[in-house]
């Protein structure tokens, strides 16, 4: 295989892709001097550490998936939450202020994961034949009707799931990214004007780019508990008894 040339690197190597490292990096060092040496009263790291997990364990993982299941997912289910969260962090960071969900490829890798692990569960559970049957030829409505009822769920559960999770979370950020470009440099670009009036204006302009920070923030981890949300809602689905 051939290697590749600095300039191939440089290319390989954006700023997004060193934001999502960081993110990853952060996570990791963090859990990790959280959890090196606990106590039975927490310190403020420890706290916030066991807060997060504590809240996707039983807020999510037990309430949607179920109190002996939803164990079992919650360690994927609490990395999801804070790598969302995190990535989505930097559209307000100073001198980043972009997320990488911002851009398509990031949401739609994390649908597809997303999507696997609740297909793969399925199937573990109710065998191939079983769980596909299950999901595609609903029981109990007359046969004529599947011709219907088949193409409709083989496109909202096996097609449309990791599409809709992907362009959830991108369209957000996305919007929230442009949002915050337009009140920023639409300021600038009214402070820059010869017209004192225009000017003021830029006054106007920098006040709403704040308030939208602010909303962001909202969105930030919104986003991220609909995405984790939703995702085990899926492995619910997937394992239910039904099925």
């Amino acid at each position: 295989m051939p290697s590749l040339r600095g300039s191939e690197w440089g290319l390989a190597f954006t700023k997004i892709t060193f934001m999502v490292w960081l993110a990853v990096a952060v996570i990791i060092v963090y859990f990790l001097v959280s959890y090196r040496n606990p106590k039975v009263v927490p310190t403020k790291k420890q706290w916030l550490a066991e807060s997060i997990y504590g809240f996707v364990r039983n807020g999510v993982a037990r309430d949607v998936i179920g109190h002996h299941e939803g164990l079992r997912f919650a360690p994927y289910l609490a990395t999801l939450f804070c790598f969302i969260t995190m990535t989505n962090a930097f559209a307000i960071i100073p001198f980043f202020q972009i997320s990488p969900n911002a851009h398509i490829a990031f949401p739609a890798v994390l649908g597809v994961v997303s999507y696997v692990l609740f297909i793969a569960v399925g199937i573990r559970k109710h065998g191939f034949v079983k769980y596909f049957k299950a999901n595609l030829f609903v029981p109990g409505i007359p046969w004529p009707i599947y011709f219907l009822v088949t193409p409709i769920e083989l496109i909202s559960t096996f097609i449309m799931r990791p599409v809709t999770l992907a362009v959830r979370l991108f369209a957000n950020m996305f919007a929230g990214h442009l949002m915050l470009l337009v009140f920023t440099l639409g300021g600038v670009a009214m402070l820059n004007s010869t017209n004192i009036f225009v000017q003021g204006l830029s006054v106007t302009s920098f006040l709403m780019a704040i308030v939208m920070t602010f909303f962001e923030l909202m969105v930030i981890v919104l986003q991220a508990y609909v995405f984790t949300m939703l995702t085990a809602s899926y492995v619910q689905g997937a394992l239910a008894d039904e099925h």
